[in-house]
Formats: C-alpha cells, sequence, structure tokens
C-alpha cells in the first residue's frame, strides 16, 4: 500500500451511536506491523465508552476495539521477526518503559498506560497499525473467530494466576458474565471445585450448561451454601466480578480464613467493605487489571486445546456495518460475546 489510503472503520461517535466511516490508513512505520483484521470482540469496557462513560479519555470519533484476530497484511522496517501472511492477535498494551511501574517489572499497568483500542485507535478497522511488540502468535489450526476470544480469556488467565488458584481449591465467581465464566472454566482447568453466584436466570442456565453449579442468592443463603460446600470453611479464593456492591461487600463473608478476594470488576465508586471480617479472618485482597505475554500465550494455548467453551461464549457475529447492533445484542443481556466480521460490510 503506497500512500494515504482509507479503510471502513466503525467508531464511536457519541451520544450512544456508533457511525461507520472512512478511517485514514498508512504503511506501517519502523517497528509496526499492518494487522488485516479479521474478528473484533465487543465487551463491557466498550460498552462503558459507548454509554459515555469514558468521553474524557477518548476522541470522538474514536475507532474501537481491543479484542480481535487477523492476520499480517504489511510489514514496517526494521520488523524481522513477523511476514506477511501471519496469524496473529494483539495484547493491546503499550507502556512508556520509564514509570515506577514499569522500571519495577510491572509494565502492564504502567502509569501512564496506552491501552489500544480505547487510549488510541482501535480494531474496528479493515487495516490497523499495531507495534510488532504488542503481537501474539496464532497456530495455523485455530480458526480466527475462536481466535479473537484470547484477549477476554488471557484477562481470565491472569486473574486466576492473581489468586494463586491449585487444585483442589474450591473457587467461587461472583457474576456468571463472560468474564466470570472465563475465569469458571480457567479455575476448572487448574483443577479447582468452582461455584458461580448469579442472580440472571438466563445467564445461569448458560453457566449449569458448563457443568458449573449455581447459587441463586435470592433463592438461597449463599453464606450458607458456600459453608456446607466446604464443610464450614469457605472457599479459598472468591472472584467478585459482577461489578455490585452488595457483591463486593458479600464477599468477604465466602472467604476461609486466610483466604483471598480477587476484584475483578471495574468499580466506578468506592464501595463498602466489611473490613472486620477481613481482619477477623485475616483475608486478603487483591486486584487484577489487565494481563501480561504469560496470559495472552496460555489463552491461545487453552483455546486451541479446546479447554475454553467458544461456542457458547460466542452468541453472535454480525458484520462491521451492523456494529450498532452488535451492541444492541451485548447490551440486551442474552448475549455473552458478540463478534464484528471486520471483513464484511463497512461500505460507506
Amino acid at each position: 500500500m503506497n500512500g494515504t489510503a482509507t479503510v471502513p472503520a466503525a467508531a464511536y461517535a457519541g451520544n450512544g451511536q456508533m457511525t461507520i466511516m472512512d478511517a485514514p490508513t498508512s504503511p506501517p512505520a519502523a517497528g509496526e506491523v499492518q494487522v488485516e483484521v479479521a474478528y473484533v470482540g465487543l465487551c463491557g469496557t466498550d460498552l462503558h465508552i459507548l454509554h459515555g462513560h469514558m468521553d474524557a479519555r477518548v476522541t470522538m470519533p474514536a475507532v474501537i476495539g481491543h479484542e480481535m484476530s487477523g492476520s499480517i497484511a504489511e510489514v514496517g522496517p526494521d520488523v524481522t521477526d513477523w511476514k506477511v501472511g501471519d496469524r496473529i492477535t494483539v495484547m493491546p498494551l503499550a507502556w512508556d518503559d520509564t514509570c515506577p511501574a514499569c522500571r519495577a517489572g510491572n509494565q502492564h499497568i504502567c502509569q501512564n498506560l496506552d491501552f489500544i483500542g480505547i487510549d488510541s485507535p482501535g480494531a474496528l478497522q479493515g487495516r490497523w497499525n499495531v507495534p510488532a511488540a504488542t503481537l501474539v502468535r496464532l497456530p495455523d489450526d485455530l480458526d480466527l473467530q475462536t481466535a479473537a476470544l484470547a484477549e477476554p480469556v488471557a484477562v481470565a488467565v491472569h486473574d486466576v494466576r492473581r489468586g494463586e488458584v491449585a487444585a483442589g481449591d474450591k473457587v467461587v465467581v461472583i457474576g456468571g458474565g463472560p468474564i466470570g465464566l472465563l475465569i469458571a472454566s480457567v479455575a476448572r482447568v487448574e483443577g479447582a471445585d468452582v461455584r458461580i453466584i448469579e442472580l440472571d436466570a438466563s445467564r445461569s442456565q448458560v453457566a449449569r450448561g458448563l457443568g458449573f453449579d449455581v447459587i441463586d442468592p435470592r433463592a438461597e443463603d449463599q453464606q450458607a451454601t458456600v459453608e456446607a460446600w466446604t464443610e464450614g470453611a469457605g472457599a479459598d479464593v472468591v472472584f467478585e466480578v459482577s461489578g455490585a456492591p452488595a457483591a463486593v461487600l458479600g464477599a468477604t463473608s465466602l472467604a476461609k480464613v486466610r483466604g483471598t478476594i480477587v476484584l475483578v470488576a471495574i468499580h466506578p465508586e468506592p464501595r463498602p467493605l466489611d473490613l472486620q471480617r477481613v481482619f477477623w479472618r485475616e483475608l486478603r485482597i487483591l486486584g487484577a487489571r489487565v494481563y501480561q505475554r504469560r496470559d495472552f500465550e496460555r489463552a491461545v494455548d487453552l483455546l486451541r486445546e479446546g479447554s475454553i467453551p467458544h461456542e457458547t461464549m460466542i452468541t453472535g457475529v454480525l458484520p462491521l456495518d451492523q456494529t450498532q447492533a452488535a451492541f444492541d445484542q451485548l447490551q440486551s443481556g442474552g448475549a455473552m460475546k458478540v463478534l464484528v466480521d471486520v471483513q464484511t460490510g463497512g461500505t460507506v
């Protein structure tokens, strides 16, 4: 591709609206590759953008999207490890390597992190220039629709690793949405016995269909149920994935002495917390944000092995020019993961 051209893209235009537009594209710069994007998954963060909660962070019209799969269309100068046609996904993090967090080895939570697809243009476009350092290789026998789940699976892998889940552990996941089900699935791969707490009937049905026991706190005392299951001890690890204030408050009642609570959901406001219970049981509370490269590589392996229920997770695939409808499906409550087929549709 010579000079400057345009490609169809889906962009957030404000006021809950996505628009199809021509996005400028140019050859990849030094250290970059140009990706032909195949599929982009939509997630809760994208919904936060659509609802205007991140307007201070995005520049409209904002081409968003950070869960993706595709192949390399062009290689920029100085890139030697990749070639045209390589199948890839992108770990959408660019750090400065100079802040205190980076210098301490925590680049994934850089204090000046560029989350690609939020802070800079994302994958909802036909061609996408990204740093070669963000690429993660995909095996030839992993189809690109399934591979588009690599990013959310990497989130779950990182969460489970943060919680130090081990074989035989009793694990409670509060929230049976996409990330909650992925955490439960990864924990089960690690050998844990998992229970999911979920209010929504359709999500509970999906979880049960995947072989998980589900606790409905409206119908049963969740603390008593967990104590009966663990013979009075409490759960080894509790993951709070729902984002509900009551879930944070209740999470401490479910953990065993010296148990671990992992906070996964984004809580935009301070939440009440039972610090007496934290003190009394010497509980450990951890935050879990994004992922590291080893989490992405593990996610790809799990998808390739068939350990992740991708057929259940992907509940819709729509063309680029129906991105607004894809968001409508996602926020209807009946969908798990909706993918956008970037190479289909999108004529302006």
